[in-house]
């Protein structure tokens, strides 16, 4: 186990920690879940208005205050709910004050943690940060636990707590089957310079296992190998040294065998990577406007153009659409009361996962806020 405290000294994204909890069925019952709604508003609340929303985000990234807040909540149990659990209380129990606190949660459990993107962009009027570059954080640090450490525990939760500053922290989950483990990962961005290399600064599990950890400084090198022969390798040039590697007889060990590596299935992935190369160029412009129509409404325009060219198709690279804006108005009453009305166009945009170009959307929202003075 090691930690750093000095928290305003270190810059880049880090992984502040690692929670290891027994894999445990069920749900918390409603009164409890009800309760501990209605403490965790009052307590971030607190925080908030005391020492500001940065440090919300502070805490919710040690690995011990967050165990210690989800007792005090009334969730004591050692078990991988607390996480699910506390994150959903305090998700709902600021539900409308999110602008007044200048503080938001996005995501959540299973299918909820698939809707962090959207719901870190249908915030984005309300920040003054760029909310592409939050989703982008939200994205890499899943990636990170999920992909570049290889444990054994695959995500399942996933929670993006973020300031109208665009400060950010991570409270995500994998669980384990066969050991009827979870664990629980940390993050705490203050300044965003490098995902892949040592993001950790502290580190506490009850058990070890072999890891592959590609975002150890130790794994440079093999990150520089993978990127270079994905980018640079015939994909055909590739397999054929695979298959020759075969059938090679390696001595007893712990690494990943070549027994292990199925060639066909690997194949289209490494076409793919070859024929994507990260050469697309982006640019593009925002406006946005607003006008005061009396003592309490204002009027907002908000305008998006992104053109992100994929050499290698001949058009605009996957989920990024041209245009996108936003209508929609603000208003401000008396005794603490506040609504806005946003109308909100994503235009098309291209995907694989629909063998061609999606459609444009809309959506609306009237979200409404009342705070007793």
């Amino acid at each position: 186990m090691y930690a750093n405290n000095d928290r305003l000294m270190n810059n880049s994204p880090r992984r502040t920690g690692t929670a290891h909890l027994p894999l445990h069925g069920g749900k918390a019952p409603a009164w409890l879940f009800t309760r501990m709604t209605r403490l965790a508003r009052e307590i971030t609340v607190a925080i908030v208005s005391d020492f500001g929303p940065n440090e919300m985000l502070y805490r919710l990234s040690d690995p011990y205050w967050f165990q210690a807040f989800g007792c005090v909540l009334g969730f004591d149990w050692h078990s991988s709910g607390v996480t699910t659990t506390v994150c959903g209380a305090v998700k709902e129990g600021i539900k409308g004050m999110e602008s007044e606190l200048g503080f938001f949660v996005a995501g959540g459990k299973g299918g909820t943690s698939r809707k962090t993107p959207s719901e870190i962009e249908g915030a984005g009027h309300l920040i003054n940060a760029n909310a592409e570059k939050l989703i982008y954080a939200s994205r890499m640090a899943a990636k990170v636990d999920n992909n570049a450490v290889q444990d054994g525990y695959q995500l399942y939760h996933h929670v993006f707590c973020f300031t109208k500053a665009g400060d950010w922290a991570v409270i995500q989950q994998g669980m384990n089957e066969e050991n009827r483990y979870a664990r629980r990962y940390h993050w705490l961005g203050e300044k965003v310079t490098d995902f892949v290399c040592e993001p950790h600064s502290a580190v506490c599990s009850e058990a070890n296992a072999a890891t592959l950890n590609l975002v150890a400084s130790e794994s440079s090198n093999a990150r520089d190998t993978i990127a270079g022969i994905t980018r640079q390798e015939n994909p055909d040039k590739i397999m054929a040294q695979l298959r020759n590697l075969q059938s090679l007889e390696l001595p007893r060990r712990h690494e990943m065998l070549v027994t292990d590596i199925h060639p066909d299935r690997l194949y289209k992935i490494f076409i793919k990577t070859y024929e994507n190369q990260p050469e697309e160029t982006m640019k593009g412009f925002e406006a946005e406007l607003s006008k005061k129509l009396s003592d309490k409404l204002k009027a907002f325009a908000q305008f998006t153009y992104t053109s992100a060219q994929d050499p290698q198709k001949g058009r605009q690279v996957n989920d990024q659409p041209e245009n996108k804006g936003s209508l929609g108005m603000n208003y401000t009453g008396g005794r603490g009361l506040k609504a806005y009305l946003s109308l909100n166009f994503v235009g098309k945009r291209f995907s694989d996962f629909s063998n061609g170009s999606t459609g444009s959307s809309t959506d609306t929202t009237l979200p409404l806020e009342y705070t007793s003075v």
